[in-house]
């Protein structure tokens, strides 16, 4: 009999992570998968759940204030739950075969270093990790002799279609995107959006925080820069070219004209599903492609005027250091105060470029606290940019 592969799931209450757990359940559940961890924010009625449902090991919630409801949802299942960032960091921490990483945000970066130094082969759906710690992170793997797997859907076409044994060969990379909801917007128009309709994506179901950046178009510049630190193809040959329908999630160009492309519905669960699999292909539960239905591929290029994300995230890979981090934690909070409505849609690009301009980020991260320190600097001087600017419009 063959051993079932022991597996984590960090950020399991979220959108990628409960598509991780459909794909696991499709495949036999705990019949088929030692799952060791799960773990969740602050859902704790949900994340008692998946952990019955697949008969985890262990349930870490990240808000303290929620252990008390995991544990009496999780009472005489035998499920041990614990509560609190140190608790996740060391769940993460346990050796795994495989270790879906994906917690939103800066916050996935520690939970994903401690299963990475722990050996864990990583399923990452958390770009954050590698925007704000590419290097820091690369370095880990190489030391601890793991490997990083792709889960974002452009990472993972990438990955699929990049011959490894002929990256001498590689002429470029085209990451697709879909434009978000406001693809057709008029830079007029875009000033006044809400916050709903930010967040109402033409094609993909995701968590707050990725649909707002994929509205404003931030998402894909974190792409370029995880793409930079994944693949062997410096930044300025990795491109960006907006694609509607989202049914080619990426492409590889060579030398000798080819372009190879992976397509799929537009669905986490084909690439969680590749990276729970591979090396072997496995099933998902997933719908087919109907090329009949589909009719016609559009494609366009990116706008950075109304867009102007995609100019500051090429511009901060092209800095290097810690700029990246800057920007993301400078974006995380505007992001935040864009779905608080305390600014508005366009703002939040002109508050992560204040910061850029403006923080001393040459400094390359030599550890964790080296990156940790530099994202508390940014976001402090963001809300303090933000101060600055409500001030002057007031």
């Amino acid at each position: 009999m063959v051993a079932r592969r022991s597996i984590s799931v960090l950020g399991s209450t979220g959108s990628v992570g409960c598509s991780t757990l459909d794909v696991i359940i499709d495949h036999g559940g705990a019949d088929a998968y030692d799952v060791r961890v799960l773990t969740g924010g602050a859902n704790a009625a949900l994340l008692a759940q998946q952990a019955i449902s697949v008969r985890a090991s262990l349930a870490v919630i990240q808000n303290e204030a929620a252990l008390p409801d995991l544990r009496e949802a999780l009472s005489g299942t035998g499920i041990e739950a614990a509560a609190g960032d140190a608790a996740l960091v060391a769940a993460a921490g346990e050796g795994v075969d495989f270790c879906l990483s994906a917690i939103a945000g800066a916050a996935g970066l520690a939970p994903t270093l401690a299963a990475v130094r722990a050996g864990s082969v990583i399923g990452l759906a958390n770009k954050e990790s590698m925007v704000c710690a590419g290097p820091l992170v690369n370095r880990e793997v190489a030391r601890a002799g793991t490997r990083i797997l792709p889960v974002d859907s452009e990472h993972s076409a990438i990955f699929q279609v990049l011959e490894h044994d002929q990256t001498h060969a590689i002429d470029r990379i085209v990451l697709t995107a879909s434009g978000g909801p406001f693809r057709t917007f008029s830079l007029e128009r875009m000033r006044g959006v809400t916050r709903e309709e930010a967040l109402n994506h033409p094609n993909w179901s995701m968590g707050t925080g990725i649909s707002l950046d994929s509205a404003t178009m931030f998402n894909k510049g974190l792409e370029l820069i995880e793409a930079d630190q994944l693949f062997p193809v410096s930044g300025e040959r990795i491109e960006i070219l907006v694609h509607p329908q989202s049914i080619i999630h990426s492409m590889v160009g060579y030398r000798d004209g080819s372009v190879l492309a992976q397509l799929g519905a537009p669905d986490m669960r084909t690439p969680i599903a590749y990276a729970l699999g591979w090396p072997r292909r496995v099933s998902a539960p997933v719908e087919q492609l109907d090329f009949v239905a589909l009719s016609r591929l559009d494609f366009e290029a990116p706008d950075e005027l109304r867009f102007p994300a995609l100019r500051i995230a090429r511009e901060a890979m092209m800095a290097g250091g810690l700029a990246p981090c800057a920007m993301n934690a400078a974006k995380e909070v505007a992001a935040t105060a864009f779905l608080d409505q305390r600014i508005p849609f366009l703002e939040i690009a002109a508050v992560v470029e204040n910061v850029l301009e403006e923080f001393d980020h040459a400094t390359e991260a030599a550890s964790l606290e080296d990156v940790i320190a530099a994202d508390r600097r940014a976001r402090t001087h963001a809300y303090e940019i933000m101060q600055r600017r409500a001030r002057r419009s007031a």
